[in-house]
């Protein structure tokens, strides 16, 4: 994406102050200092959709005097005392991403642009920016507490597969050598810390905070772990096999991270999960039970906040990923359909988190005073599209579940699944004053979908612009089984009700389906079968995921160790960068450019029989990919029976 010339940047009318992001702008509120400076990898822009952005206004609307610092240079610590000495704490984010799945592709290579930093410019930030942040803050202001968060912190917590080095690394609280790590979503734990720092407690005392995790020694991890304590609720904190146990790259090593991965994933119940304690020479980290999720009225209250939802006017370029979200809604927060290789569960919890249709409402009016408003919602959703106001049917049976997925292997009979308050919901903020079109772009899950014909008909009589985007993933069952996913058959299903709802409502509409290679599980052989299946149904798909094993996923935890976690079973992984592009190829058969190593693929799974002319082939004779197997030649050769075609000069 090119930047946005900054004639062409519609300024608005901000209805509210932004955040001070200066010293003089600390002055000119008459302050003498801030009390929180919270520091973020992505640009400012003064939108709920930016995770340090809400964690700023959630905090200045209890009172407390808060400055932002954005992308601050990180060269030096000079940039770290822009806004003075905080009193109470700098709070540590690497923005809306990982830092560096915000650089890196799955295949290593540097992204063209970065969509949270004006113009969506690169290297505004430092590869792990929350380590390189936190010793920034320490170097400017050694006694100033130092609390990370965020979804970098929050996903690398614990001892972690790093894509990015091949390497397992430690807690990351350790190596930032921060006092505090907030995970989760923040606005409770952050809350209770600032109030206790307020109150003159020394931030080393802060011990027992939900969804919080703290530094400790060994011998504060034997009295944990040996006898009751009073930071554990039961007497007994789990602990969860030491960093040098599962960083040893054996077999033994790699069983000792899947046991960890599960025991971790089975603690993230708030209502019945335990601490857990994970040890690193002789450091150690202790985790609390997660923070216990949001009521309704607590979530509007967050929204309600003063945002201008513009990017702070000292840009000159637009903000890329600040266009996709600016005129979208959230109404939920949260997922409880555990896939494994997505980190929003892990993140956000599994217990959904709603807003009430007033509030939802309210906001629709904010975005009707926005300058380029022209009545089209961009997306009401969330993580997903209609998971709203669903939860289990009963606290008893919610307290004590320890599913990872609440619709894998099947729907749980105790999950409420109506999709009534959602169609309500969607009415009225079609109906609201001064909107013309709802989109719901958030992702449709379609096995909950299919439940609610009446939900279908809505969904596909008002809220879609031709094409609807959902997520099969695979087409493998082994492979979507340990996705946590439901079976292709499934998609099927929903596909045919979606186009029987999409003809009573006279429209021509269709399914936008995305997919993932080279996830644990699936091989060549299944990729080619996957492509078989494309052709066969005629699809084409333009935008296709490479897997890249974000930390702390269980799917991580496949990729790296070569075991289901949950099962213990080996799965297969395709860990070679070379077989991840072949797989990649192979869902993008239909395209020429992509056809040398489809050809190399097909070769390489000995499915020869698929490289010709004849109907069922996937693609056409010609030259084959370099490297397609251990000795290759370097340049190009030719499949069994193709000949040399010239090469003209604009091809050249």
């Amino acid at each position: 994406m090119q930047p946005v010339p900054a004639r062409r940047l519609v300024r608005h009318r901000h209805e509210h102050p932004f955040l001070p992001t200066t010293l003089a702008e600390v002055r000119a509120r008459g302050w003498d200092a801030v009390d929180v400076v919270i520091v973020s990898g992505d640009a400012y822009v003064d939108h709920p959709a930016f995770g340090p952005v809400l964690i700023a206004r959630f905090l200045e609307g209890r009172g407390l005097r808060v400055g932002f610092l954005a992308q601050p240079d990180w060269r030096s610590a000079d940039d770290f005392r822009r806004l003075g000495r905080p009193r109470l704490f700098f709070g540590i984010a690497a923005g809306n991403l990982d830092s560096m799945l915000n650089r890196l592709t799955a295949q290593k290579k540097n992204r063209s642009e970065d969509q949270y930093s004006p113009g969506g410019a690169t290297n505004a930030r430092p590869d792990r920016a929350t380590l390189v942040y936190s010793h920034r803050a320490r170097e400017a202001y050694p006694d100033v507490p130092i609390v990370l968060g965020g979804i970098e912190a929050s996903l690398r917590r614990i001892a972690h597969y790093d894509y990015w080095s091949d390497t397992v690394r430690r807690p990351i609280l350790l190596d930032a050598k921060a006092d505090l790590l907030i995970f989760g979503m923040g606005e409770r734990p952050v809350w209770e810390v600032a109030q206790r720092l307020k109150t003159g407690e020394p931030i080393e005392r802060i011990r027992d905070v939900r969804g919080t995790a703290w530094p400790m020694t060994s011998a504060e991890a034997d009295a944990v772990c040996a006898y009751p304590s009073a930071h554990v609720t039961d007497g007994r904190a789990l602990e969860l096999p030491a960093y040098e146990e599962i960083a040893a790259p054996t077999p033994e090593g790699k069983a000792a991270y899947a046991r960890a991965a599960r025991l971790f994933h089975h603690e993230t119940n708030p209502y019945n999960a335990r601490p857990l304690v994970q040890r690193s020479g002789g450091r150690a980290v202790y985790f609390n039970p997660p923070a216990l999720p949001l009521e309704t009225e607590e979530m509007d209250a967050l929204y309600d906040l003063p945002f201008n939802r513009a990017p702070h006017p000292s840009y000159d370029r637009g903000i890329p990923a600040f266009e996709t979200v600016k005129h979208s809604l959230v109404a939920m927060r949260g997922c409880f359909g555990g896939c494994t290789f997505c980190s929003i569960t892990e993140h956000e919890g599994r217990i959904i988190q709603n807003r009430s249709a007033e509030s939802i409402l309210r906001e629709v009016r904010a975005l009707r005073r926005m300058d380029d408003f022209r009545g089209v919602i961009s997306d009401l959703g969330g993580p997903t599209a209609n998971m709203y106001a669903m939860r289990c049917e009963d606290e008893k049976f919610e307290t004590k579940c320890r599913r990872l997925s609440c619709v894998h292997p099947e729907v749980c009979e105790h999950l409420k699944t109506d999709h009534g308050p959602l169609i309500d919901l969607m009415k009225k903020v079609r109906e609201a004053d001064g909107v013309r079109k709802v989109h719901i772009a958030s992702g449709v899950r379609y096995d909950l979908a299919q439940l609610s014909p009446e939900y279908m008909r809505e969904l596909t009589k008002h809220h879609v612009g031709g094409q609807l985007s959902v997520a099969p993933e695979h087409t493998s069952p082994a492979t979507l089984k340990l996705m946590k996913k439901p079976t292709i058959d499934s998609y099927e299903r929903f596909a045919d009700q979606f186009k029987c709802a999409s003809q009573e409502a006279g429209k021509d509409q269709y399914l936008v389906p995305y997919f993932i290679s080279g996830h644990p599980g699936s091989t060549l052989a299944d990729m080619v079968q996957m492509a078989l299946y494309l052709k066969e149904h005629n699809l084409r798909p333009r935008q296709v995921q490479d897997f890249i094993p974000t930390p702390m996923s269980l799917a991580a935890t496949m990729y790296y160790t070569g075991l289901d976690p949950l099962s213990g079973a080996p799965c297969y992984t395709a860990r070679g960068l070379r077989e991840k592009r072949l797989q990649k190829a192979l869902l993008l058969y239909w395209d020429p450019a992509q056809a040398p190593l489809v050809r190399a693929a097909l070769v390489q799974a000995k499915r020869n029989d698929l490289i010709g002319h004849g109907p069922g082939c996937l693609v056409p004779p010609g030259a084959i990919s370099d490297g397609d197997r251990p000795g290759g030649p370097k340049r190009p050769r030719l499949a069994k029976g193709a000949y040399p075609r010239p090469v003209t000069p604009r091809e050249n």
